[in-house]
């Protein structure tokens, strides 16, 4: 049974100090405390620890790389979020636009052209949910105006109001006979479409993690992305620099796929310039955490 009692910001320091956590002022660490909780920090200061089940320290282990580590993966996932979100505006065109004029503009309720018709129910429930709470005056016009009109607003309309994660998965559940699943992929420099849904679904967590403030650095992400053997645009030149299977759960190869399409949509885009400074401000941040690979921003992907 669990049986531990709250303890107060003091309390939590006492006990960090006796562990062997070095905290040189503890009044900054009584601040830090008092906005980020022990449990959250807790989350960057676990692979500081000798003894995880004592939670005793390495030599040196001090508050102040904790504090660094931490504001580097807020910093990291700011950075992210700007990123995803040119992805996901990208993303959600391109389905309105090619699908509405291959099929029409309410081809995200056909049942015809999805794979799992179970996916689709909960996908449009969802749509359901966010377009019955949404304040956005164009739905509640729409509605006014076409009130006998049973069926969503059409696709320009409504799927403003979803999510990357239910766009990822009307895109992934799309058969493949639907021409615009091809051209949308190629289009975002995927080659045919069953490479993107991965890559897609990636993303889309990526950006559940930074929307919660969920910590990247150091994390397992899905390992399930699959990378294009000669992808038509830039990418990683040498070898040895390609990510092997083992290391797709390191954050740095689904960094290397939003860079891959930020690339068609944003092609000045200076997230490489970015990612390089947010290094460069918190030189004790281990690199291998997230997998990067040495010289990465020299790749004619990176450049």
């Amino acid at each position: 049974m669990f049986n531990k009692e709250a303890l107060t910001i003091s309390q939590q320091i006492d006990q960090l100090k006796k562990r062997g956590l070095v905290i040189p002022n503890e009044a900054l660490a009584t601040a830090y405390l008092s906005h980020i909780s022990y449990y959250r920090l807790g989350e960057y200061w676990y692979v500081m620890q000798s003894d995880k089940e004592k939670h005793i320290f390495k030599p040196h282990s001090t508050f102040t790389d904790v504090v660094a580590l931490y504001n580097f993966d807020a910093k990291l996932r700011i950075l992210l979020f700007g990123v995803i979100e040119k992805i996901e505006i990208s993303l959600r065109t391109k389905l309105i636009y090619h699908l509405s004029h291959e099929i029409d503009p309410w081809w995200f309720q056909n049942f015809t052209l999805f794979t799992d018709s179970m996916a689709l129910v909960k996908t449009l429930s969802n749509l359901e949910e966010e377009l019955s709470r949404t304040k956005d005056e164009t739905i509640k016009n729409h509605k006014k105006k076409h009130r006998d009109d049973l069926r969503f607003p059409p696709a320009w309309k409504s799927l403003e109001q979803t999510s990357f994660g239910a766009l990822s998965k009307l895109y992934g559940n799309l058969k493949p006979i639907v021409k615009s699943k091809d051209i949308i992929a190629k289009e975002l420099g995927a080659v045919n479409h069953t490479y993107l849904p991965s890559w897609l679904q990636s993303i889309a967590q990526i950006r559940n993690y930074c929307a919660h403030h969920a910590r990247l650095w150091n994390r397992n992400l899905p390992s399930t992305v699959k990378l294009l053997t000669k992808p038509p645009n830039p990418w990683i030149q040498e070898i040895e620099n390609v990510p092997k299977q083992h290391e797709f759960r390191k954050l740095y190869v689904h960094m290397c796929l939003m860079k891959y399409v930020l690339n068609i949509i944003q092609p000045n885009n200076d997230f490489t310039q970015q990612l390089y400074n947010l290094f460069s401000a918190y030189p004790n941040v281990d690199p291998d955490a997230l997998g990067m690979k040495p010289n990465w921003q020299q790749e004619p992907l990176w450049k």
